[in-house]
């Protein structure tokens, strides 16, 4: 039943394509309202802001190691030991939420931070007060702490043993998250797990495209699922039924995808097979009826392993109790999503590498030219997409709460981003579809709160509603056009296409 509604909703999907492909958003005269009980969030991680990278006894991560080690796998040859400074400026963070009228700030915390050996056995009291610092803060101003666990700065010495590679690493998480839970659950309501597990293992261990730079492509990178997937999942198990009853907050994943939109009705099949090795690969475990992998990832890698030599297949086996351990151990989805692509088959007109994630699904992708543009090459303005995903998401899990745990522009600077306004209206507004054909969407968080080091494209790409001036000692954080509007659509609970900022608030005349 599941696989022909799935149908239902590509073919449905293409039909709307095909005949509304350019259109971004309607002309509403109307402002909307969102629902009762809507949050707004912004987002940011450990790494990209905090700097203080081998501070007060913090031991050094993936990313502190991977940019200094070949700096040249960075844009601009930067990294983060500075930062935003975040690590000393978290009041002027604050103030800037408190600013922009926000429900709840999503922050991680650093792992090596936190637990300077890896391990339980040394707790770092400079950085339990770090957080504390920060969590207290944001209570005191009514604002909710959203703490994400692993937002990809593992201990250095932990990818010496392996990372996530190492099963070890199932047990190795769920002792820090209990550290966490203990220092820091009696105020944190929200956590999610593990920020954008296909960035962690395909890029991490698979393209060698993010740190640790594992190319092991079709290989590492479903030994990595495995193992995240079960320490998500013993993570959870663990709040579940230790810490929920006293502390009475929600515990998560947050997931990242594309939308992929067939080219055509003979491609709705592999549109439907990227999704799942995407999208899928992660959440049908979670919160399909069924879990285990999807049905499409076990058969074709099994049948490509098979091809290709192997005695078994690429993708680890799950046993029974895996399965029933991962499945449903998420209290809502936490979705990342920026983008979209054109799928096609792929009839042999590229031989991908074998063996790789690229050559099990099989697929050709792209974007077409006339799509509009953001600074990140892989990001083009999509917002039908959006509601495409979460229409998807609800016709495939059964409609599960979700919050947008990530969704934002890049540009090269300047403060009037009108560019990044019309994102988020078109946004926002492909969202409101959605929730009125039924999704359950409950929150939105921004990404990002402002400027950060955006991983190997360093400094080069920025996302905040807030710039950041990396030329002073003081890292001054301005507000954008972006970050009025915002704050009106928070204030109000209404997007309100027509609505203008009073520019005397702002410095627009230092925009590019």
């Amino acid at each position: 039943m599941a696989r022909i509604t799935l149908s239902l909703v590509f073919i449905c999907s293409f039909i709307v394509f095909m005949s509304e492909c350019q259109k971004i958003q309607e002309d509403r005269q109307v402002p909307r309202k969102f629902p009762e009980g809507f949050i707004f969030g912004a987002a940011t991680a450990s790494y990209q802001v905090e700097g203080g990278w081998d501070a007060d006894g913090k031991a050094e991560s993936i990313w502190d190691y991977y940019s200094h080690k070949n700096p040249e796998l960075i844009a601009d040859l930067t990294n983060g030991d500075i930062a935003n400074d975040s690590y000393n400026q978290y009041k002027r963070d604050i103030e800037m939420l408190r600013e922009l009228g926000l429900d709840f700030y999503r922050f991680s915390i650093s792992w090596p931070r936190l637990l300077p050996t890896s391990f339980p056995d040394k707790i770092n009291e400079a950085g339990v007060q770090y957080y504390n610092n920060l969590i207290d803060e944001l209570v005191k101003y009514n604002i909710q702490p959203m703490v994400t666990l692993y937002h990809w700065d593992l201990p250095q010495k932990l990818q010496n043993m392996g990372g996530w590679t190492n099963p070890h690493i199932i047990d190795w998480f769920t002792d820090y998250a209990k550290i966490a839970f203990d220092k820091f659950g009696d105020r944190v309501k929200y956590w999610i797990t593990i920020n954008q597990p296909m960035s962690v293992c395909h890029s991490g261990y698979g393209e060698a495209t993010k740190a640790p730079g594992i190319k092991s492509p079709g290989q590492a990178e479903y030994i990595c699922s495995k193992n995240l997937l079960l320490a998500h999942a013993k993570a959870f198990r663990l709040y579940d039924e230790i810490y929920r009853p006293i502390q009475n907050g929600n515990i998560s994943i947050t997931i990242h995808s594309f939308w992929d939109e067939p080219e055509t009705e003979d491609d709705i099949q592999i549109a439907n097979d990227s999704l799942q090795f995407m999208l899928g690969h992660y959440a049908y475990p979670i919160f399909s009826e069924t879990g285990g992998f999807p049905k499409v990832m076990i058969e074709k890698i099994a049948a490509k392993s098979q091809e290709q030599g192997f005695s078994r297949s690429r993708l680890p086996d799950l046993t029974t109790e895996e399965i029933e351990m991962i499945r449903g151990s998420s209290d809502f989805l936490g979705l990342n999503f920026y983008t979209s692509r054109i799928i096609r088959k792929n009839n042999n007109e590229i031989k991908y590498p074998e063996p790789s994630y690229f050559d099990d699904v099989n697929a050709i992708d792209y974007q077409p030219a006339d799509w509009i543009e953001e600074a990140s090459e892989i990001f083009k303005v999509t917002p039908w997409g959006f509601r495409k995903i979460l229409m998807w998401i609800k016709a495939e899990y059964n409609n599960p709460p979700i919050i947008i745990t990530e969704n934002g522009f890049s540009s090269r600077g300047g403060l009037n981003d009108t560019d990044r306004v019309d994102f988020y209206r078109s946004y926002l507004d492909a969202m409101l579809d959605a929730i009125d054909e039924g999704a359950n969407v409950i929150g939105y968080t921004t990404w990002s709160l402002m400027d950060n080091f955006e991983w190997t494209k360093g400094y080069t790409e920025r996302f905040g509603l807030y710039e950041v001036n990396y030329e002073s000692p003081a890292r001054t954080r301005t507000p954008r056009k972006s970050a009025f509007v915002y704050k009106e659509i928070v204030r109000s609970r209404t997007l309100d296409l027509k609505y203008e900022p009073d520019t005397s608030l702002m410095n627009i005349d230092k925009g590019y």
